[in-house]
């Protein structure tokens, strides 16, 4: 009953804590909503580095899960390593030509600059 109780007092406290908090973070300042060319290429700028870095992170867990599993098949039938080389092979070209593609966006992205 206690752990109830005191969930509430989190939920409680957290809802008063919004209520209390929305008319400050809608509150329009003239200067603060004023977009001008500095604002908008920090969003690009930001947006281009953001972008190549989950590319990079994502493309090297997938070719490394790639290349693991086929290790890992290779090792289970070495028989078989003639069969499965070409196909990842084929998948780490085509997990890396992703991330070339994240990359040349992000070029046009700073392009824009």
């Amino acid at each position: 009953m206690s752990v109830i109780k005191s969930f509430l007092k989190v939920v409680g406290t957290t809802v008063l804590s919004l209520i209390f908090a929305m008319p400050s973070a809608f509150a329009q300042v003239a200067q603060a909503t004023a977009d001008n060319e500095h604002s908008v290429k920090k969003f690009i700028a930001l947006a281009a580095g953001f972008g190549i870095a989950i590319a990079a992170f994502g493309g090297a867990m997938g070719q490394g899960r790639a290349a693991a599993a086929t290790l890992e098949g290779i090792a289970r039938n070495p028989g078989a390593s003639g069969k499965m080389f070409v196909p990842m092979i084929l998948a780490l070209a085509l997990i890396e030509s992703l991330v070339i593609y994240a990359l040349v966006i992000s070029f046009s992205l700073l392009g824009k600059l």
